[in-house]
């Protein structure tokens, strides 16, 4: 019988999938409680796919330019999370904005890479948070775990971390150290959910 505070997760992405590769290895050599059901990729070609199916991870493509409303694209993207058995969505570097459905409310999870409130919304993501930040000289960033909702960068937040902004970063110094702290904060909230779920 499985583990009752086991996350069964879907897992959104648009990139090369260092994210869910993070979370495989945590899984496999910390015993993250996560039992990946699918893997959704918003396009053809990123490294993502590969990662889930050399794990063993069922996939599937679905890009959001293949329909004609947000509601018939949220419909397409969680349909198959519930075929799946999934009852949790981490968005893993996923750039789509997609509408939650009412049975996924406060179980869709994004990191996103500062503190947030501060650098987040539309446009903002990668490089893009790192450069704003520099720019505006604010001397600390991290990364945030919130729960997802239908506006961007926008809902309770469940797990943060900081970490300095140096002097002499760039956006890709700041980026790679944030990361770092993405690769430790993202398997700590699932953790936190799991007791919460288990309890």
């Amino acid at each position: 019988m499985s583990d009752p505070s086991t996350l069964k997760v879907a897992v959104f992405l648009s990139g090369g999938g260092r994210t869910l590769a993070n979370l495989i290895r945590h899984r496999d050599e910390h015993g993250l409680p996560i039992d990946f059901r699918l893997v959704i990729a918003s396009r053809e070609g990123l490294g993502g796919i590969e990662i889930a199916e050399d794990a063993g991870i069922e996939t599937r493509v679905i890009r959001k330019t293949d329909f004609d409303s947000d509601k018939a694209y949220s419909e397409a993207m969680f349909g198959p999370c519930r075929d799946a058995g999934s009852t949790h969505v981490i968005m893993a570097g996923f750039l789509k904005h997609v509408l939650i459905p009412g049975d996924f409310e406060h179980r869709v999870i994004n990191i996103h890479p500062s503190l947030l409130p501060a650098f987040g919304g539309k446009g903002m993501y990668g490089r893009n948070v790192h450069a704003a930040a520099i720019e505006r000289g604010v001397k600390i960033s991290g990364c945030t775990v919130h729960y997802v909702d239908n506006l961007y960068d926008n809902g309770p937040i469940i797990h943060q971390k900081a970490c300095p902004i140096l002097p002499t970063d760039t956006p890709d110094d700041l980026s790679s150290r944030v990361f770092k702290l993405e690769c430790e904060t993202l398997p700590e909230a699932i953790r936190m959910m799991a007791d919460e779920q288990g309890t």
